[in-house]
């Protein structure tokens, strides 16, 4: 979104919506961080991650019921969840924009939700799971042993709503920059922006990591996207999704070392509440979701302002879901 590497706090929208979220154990840390008590681990009985499969009985003659919390990229993916469901014959009922993680996970665990979207690195902070590494399968490998017997994560999407050091197509071509890796030798001559505590957070994980010293930070907020185009600052933190990044034509530099850790999209389900036909349409969206992807649609969401559950409709057709 000087905390050490292995600490990544949640999105700053998602500490938001979703409730204070626990530090992650993964990644460096994001753009807005708060603090809460987790649940505590759980059972370590759930399937592995991306095994597909679940330990639920035949939920074919029951309706999956798919939730969201109460920020328009989630409801979007609920949109996504839900309507791949009902094209493959499974009975569904939405209940979307429900509010914070608090309240969608209580709702998970009796069984009132069968189906979320969730954001793997963010939902095993909450949990208070800690991963040997920031990388999608050692997160899911931890969140498996994390979660009660009851819930289970089913295959992760390459998708991820997560930090970036982003930068103008003018920065990248003048000085050769395509990875964070690029940056050294030249981060001394620029100038990064980010919210105010990205200072204090980020600068000790890149000087490790990356061997990064920059030559000023920038409190630049909500702004940030905005003053990396306009030249008020040459690199920036910016959240891979935000529409903003193909507006204005932005450059997400790719992370090769893994400082920003996971947070990939990944279904969340009721085990009981999922079968085999469930599972598989919902494996089917996470196999074809990436964040390339995911940025155009929340675009045509947040940006042009259409329809959620049209745009999902549309992306599930263009992808033969449907």
């Amino acid at each position: 979104m000087s905390t050490p590497a292995s600490l990544r706090p949640v999105l700053g929208r998602r500490a938001v919506v979703l409730g204070t979220l626990a530090a992650l154990a993964l990644g460096a840390t994001a753009c807005s961080s708060s603090g809460s008590d987790p649940l505590g681990a759980g059972s370590s009985s759930a399937p592995a991650a991306g095994s597909g499969g679940t330990a639920g009985s035949d939920s074919s003659g029951s309706t999956v019921v798919v939730g969201s919390a109460n920020f328009p990229e989630n409801v979007l993916l609920g949109s996504i969840y839900a309507q791949a469901l009902k094209a493959k014959g499974v009975k569904v009922e939405e209940k979307f924009n429900i509010g914070s993680r608090e309240v969608l996970y209580g709702q998970l665990q009796s069984g009132s939700l069968t189906v979320l979207p969730e954001y793997n690195g963010a939902l095993l902070a909450y949990l208070g799971g800690k991963a040997t590494a920031p990388t999608k399968d050692e997160v899911n490998a931890t969140l498996a042993k994390t979660l009660p017997a009851s819930l289970a994560i089913l295959d992760s999407s390459p998708a991820e709503d997560k930090d970036t050091l982003s930068v103008s197509q003018e920065t990248a071509d003048k000085y050769g920059l395509k990875t964070i890796a690029d940056l050294a030798g030249k981060a001394g001559e620029l100038t990064i922006g980010g919210p105010p505590e990205f200072k204090s957070r980020q600068e000790q994980p890149f000087k490790d990591v990356y061997g990064l010293t920059f030559k000023e930070w920038k409190p630049t907020g909500d702004t940030t996207a905005n003053a990396v185009k306009d030249g008020a600052v040459q690199v920036g933190n910016v959240f891979s999704t935000d529409p903003k990044i193909s507006q204005l034509k932005l450059v997400p530099l790719a992370d090769p070392k893994n400082l920003f850790g996971a947070q990939n999209i990944t279904p969340l389900v009721n085990k009981a509440g999922v079968d085999a036909k469930a599972t598989a349409a919902l494996n089917a969206v996470s196999a074809k979701l990436d964040t390339a992807g995911l940025l155009g649609l929340m675009k045509k969401v947040a940006v042009d302002k259409e329809d959620p559950s049209a745009v999902a409709k549309d992306w599930l057709k263009a992808n033969g879901l449907v």
